[in-house]
């Protein structure tokens, strides 16, 4: 039985990638962990739901300019550093991961410091502040994108691409449509602006799914996010074909609707980009803007320049460029086809297998 400690936490761009390591960690062999985050973190309720064992510290990050409550966080960072070693002499794991948030500092740079194998894995283009600073002592970087080398020592680094959900690869269409009710030659869109929704996007869907109200070759799925689907609901017409033209505040079976869809209307998180390009889809992105180090942004343009995706900036962003934007992609479905096979060559779908076997091999 393996040991293997996990720490990755704040959003669900950090736990995902480490929930879907783990899953794959004992897909490949029996393996006993024990995840370490935040007690006010996402992860306090996503990973003990995933029935994995968590334990907490306190700590909270840094800020980029130099603060008051820098000085704060570098003494919690102290004290989480004596409680992680007393986690490592107690769980004795033989490979520590982390999947980037500040939480995940104090016991993967323990470990190190301890001579246990560490291997991070890093999401984005632009690489989080914890992240950089760990590279310098860890034995492997997992990359989500290659273009991340650059900002880390070479020879740690290995391109992996990002951890996705087995469920997203093993999605059928044809059993997707029926679930979700779609005829077969539907034309179908699936918007999301993240799991805490995207009040720009939304904005823009309204003038967006007015329009489709008279188009009935078209379905649309609109996650709106929970904490914006009262106004969004409040804000639609009354007539809006619910069968055809869907909102829904949060989507439990998303891999169901990515297999579904045609086209993607996204922002630029690197999970939700590793999902569609592994399932070869082709998206208009709408990057976050204030996103640190601007990495949405980043990480967009990898897939415009490839020919995978459009980019509309948050700030010129309307519901007139987003209907056009969708209505020129629809009427053209080489230029749909040739995007699809663009995103299809930058996806990675066997990068939780790649991780995985990575980190059994710095236990040798």
């Amino acid at each position: 039985m393996r040991r293997v400690i996990i720490s990755g936490g704040g959003t669900g761009g950090h736990i995902y990638p480490a929930l879907t390591i783990a899953e794959e960690m004992a897909r490949l062999q029996p393996t006993e962990f024990l995840f370490v985050g935040s007690e006010d973190g996402l992860e306090s309720e996503l990973v003990p739901k995933a029935g994995y064992p968590f334990t907490t510290l306190r700590v909270h990050g840094l800020q980029r300019r130099l603060t008051l409550k820098n000085f704060k966080a570098a003494g919690e960072a102290l004290s989480s550093m004596a409680k992680a070693r007393t986690l490592l002499r107690k769980f004795r794991p033989e490979v520590v991961i982390g999947t980037g948030g500040y939480v995940c500092g104090p016991i993967v740079l323990a470990a190190a410091l301890q001579r246990i194998p560490t291997l991070i894995q890093e999401q984005n283009v632009v690489p989080g502040m914890t992240n950089s600073i760990l590279a310098r002592f860890v034995r492997r970087v997992a990359l989500g994108y290659a273009e991340a080398a650059s900002a880390f020592h070479g020879a740690k680094c290995v391109y992996t691409g990002n951890p996705i959900r087995r469920a997203v690869l093993m999605a059928e269409r044809e059993e997707s449509r029926a679930k979700f009710g779609i005829p077969a030659e539907q034309f179908t869109v699936l918007v999301a602006g993240g799991s805490r929704g995207a009040q720009s996007i939304n904005n823009a869907m309204r003038d967006v799914l007015a329009y489709y109200t008279a188009r009935p070759e078209v379905t649309v799925m609109h996650v709106t996010g929970e904490a914006e689907y009262e106004r969004m609901r409040t804000a639609l017409p009354a007539d809006l074909p619910q069968e055809r033209l869907r909102v829904y505040a949060y989507l439990h079976d998303m891999p169901a609707a990515l297999a579904a869809a045609d086209l993607v209307v996204y922002r630029a998180g690197a999970v939700g980009l590793a999902e569609l390009t592994a399932r070869g889809l082709p998206a208009i992105l709408v990057p976050y803007p204030y996103a640190t180090a601007d990495h949405q942004r980043r990480n967009a343009a990898v897939l415009e320049r490839a020919g995978a995706a459009t980019v509309i900036e948050n700030s010129a962003l309307t519901g007139a460029g987003l209907t056009a934007a969708i209505e020129e992609l629809r009427h053209e479905p080489k230029r749909l086809a040739s995007m699809a096979e663009a995103s299809r060559r930058l996806g990675k779908p066997e990068a939780a297998t790649e991780i995985a076997k990575l980190a059994f091999s710095l236990i040798g």
